[in-house]
């Protein structure tokens, strides 16, 4: 399985950085539409997007890094190439959400009601950017059967995808990002029910993310480690409890009985 998309001899495109792109543009897209429900301006929410892509994406890295830093302590030229792989996303969420936290502080806009507007989209790129991890041969389970895939019903690229070294392995990036995916219409469909209050969304995408991401996690190989623990897996826990703190704090003081209740009467957020 090339990860290569587009060789032009004198560039080259791979698969990682091309579904990264694609996440971005999909998940910006539907920020930016679900922003204007509330008349959020395309200025604050485009400079909100700017930095918190950059900073999650440094956050992301340096995540990855410190975790693997007996690999980079010896090869420090090759700390910044990220484009080559190497992201870890619990990393982009912890700082993303610390640059988002003080932007919508020093603006005065409420934190969770922007949380809530991005959890869908920060799903749905988590979902097509673990294709990337496909094409580089990353991020796959334990050893498999080729009769195990092929029960599956899966198709027949991924099959020779998992096929690494000749050896079959679990596609635990595909278990993840299908995972994603439902959590996206999930999401997408709670967010309109009558009842959902403001922080409710970005509640369920911890608590839904965070199950996931835990039992899939303890199926991979590669897993960045902290002594005998998964990394992921101790991260997975905090998110999964601050996301039911959230949620049984947002039941217990927001007023609002749908998160879309005060779209109406609210007043344009300027940047």
């Amino acid at each position: 399985m090339s990860d290569i998309f587009l060789d032009l001899g004198f560039f080259q495109i791979k698969w990682y950085s091309f579904l990264i792109c694609i996440a971005l543009i999909l998940g910006i897209f539907l920020i930016t539409k679900e922003a204007k429900r509330f008349k959020i301006s395309d200025d604050f929410i485009t400079n909100l997007i700017f930095w918190t892509v950059i900073i999650g994406f440094i956050g992301a890295r340096i995540y990855f890094v410190i975790f693997n830093w007996d690999y980079y302590s010896i090869h420090t030229d090759e700390i910044y190439k990220i484009w080559e792989g190497g992201i870890a996303i619990h990393g982009g969420i912890i700082f993303g959400s610390l640059f988002i936290l003080l932007y919508t502080k020093k603006y005065k806009v409420k934190t969770l009601k922007i949380f809530d507007i991005i959890a869908p989209a920060l799903l749905l790129a988590q979902a097509i950017g673990r294709w990337g991890n496909f094409f580089n041969g990353e991020a796959h389970g334990p050893v498999t059967t080729l009769a195990f895939l092929e029960k599956l019903h899966l198709p027949q690229f991924i099959i020779d995808g998992m096929n690494i070294g000749g050896i079959y392995y679990h596609p635990t990036f595909l278990y993840e990002s299908i995972w994603c995916l439902v959590g996206v219409l999930i999401l997408l469909i709670v967010r309109r029910m009558k009842y959902t209050k403001i922080g409710n969304i970005a509640s369920m995408y911890l608590i839904w993310y965070s199950i996931g991401r835990f039992f899939i996690e303890g199926l991979r190989t590669d897993s960045l480690m902290l002594g005998d623990f998964k990394i992921a897996q101790i991260i997975s826990i905090v998110l999964f409890f601050i996301g039911i703190l959230l949620l049984i704090l947002s039941k217990k003081k927001s007023k609002l009985e749908n998160l879309y209740n005060e779209v109406e009467e609210q007043k344009n957020i300027k940047f």
